[in-house]
């Protein structure tokens, strides 16, 4: 596991295109496994945060939505009049079909983050994304996808990994997140993969929490702040268009 490497930036998309493809039938049981459920909680969280932050909200898109959870949950918003679920991996969109009743109100789509083209300037009174944007080759080309889709006064609600405060706590938080997630990872797929390696590996390239709200606040972003979760080992960033 030491000798990872992570993917070059013009590589990244098709590796992680492929990679997510093939551990899509274990995402699911391994997002339980690897926060302890509390993944659940967190997601609650984007979503009960975009509501109040927009609260007469009528369109929401949820990028990056893997098997949609977040989406599922947006489903779950009675106000909400249409809901977009993207994600470029195919198997993963496959199990997010499943998950969410059929309603016409919902889209799930195959995608990339980076080019929104096939939606017009602020289609979306909220944008969310959970444990995506470390993965997209160009951090600040999505950021202003997303912008340009958000209405004005829109949210865009991020939920991804942190940097562990208090410091003391860190070598714990880098033991558990570089060996024994993915050890849960292989267990669950039944041979190793090395997108179990990626996961931990692609925080060491994100930023922490206090530079990706500054990258927000460049791009133009208002009211930009971000709420720890488990001493930072996961953090949600809102931000106001």
């Amino acid at each position: 596991m030491n000798q990872y490497q992570l993917p070059s930036q013009e590589k990244k998309p098709e590796y992680v295109r492929t990679n997510f493809d093939g551990i899509a039938k274990a995402y699911d049981r391994f997002n339980d496994w690897n926060s302890f459920f509390l993944h659940r909680i967190w997601k609650d969280w984007v979503v009960r945060e975009a509501k109040k932050s927009v609260p007469e909200a009528k369109s929401a898109l949820d990028l990056c939505c893997g098997t949609g959870d977040i989406t599922f949950r947006l489903w779950k918003e009675p106000q909400l009049e249409r809901i977009v679920g993207l994600d470029f991996s195919e198997k993963m969109l496959s199990f997010a079909i499943h998950k969410i009743p059929k309603d016409p109100r919902v889209q799930l789509l195959i995608g990339d983050a980076m080019d929104l083209s096939q939606f017009s300037d602020g289609s979306f009174d909220i944008v969310t994304m959970g444990f995506g944007l470390r993965n997209v080759s160009d951090l600040k080309k999505c950021l202003l996808e997303i912008k340009r889709v958000l209405k004005k006064d829109g949210v865009f609600v991020n939920l991804d990994v942190g940097r562990v405060r208090p410091k003391f706590l860190k070598f714990f938080a880098d033991f558990y997140f570089f060996k024994i997630v993915p050890i849960f990872g292989y267990l669950l797929y039944g041979k190793e993969n090395e997108m179990f390696d990626y996961l931990p590996h692609s925080s060491k390239v994100y930023p922490d929490q206090e530079t990706l709200a500054n990258i927000l606040k460049e791009l133009g972003y208002r009211e930009v702040r971000f709420q720890n979760f488990v001493f930072g080992n996961a953090v949600a960033h809102v931000a106001t268009n």
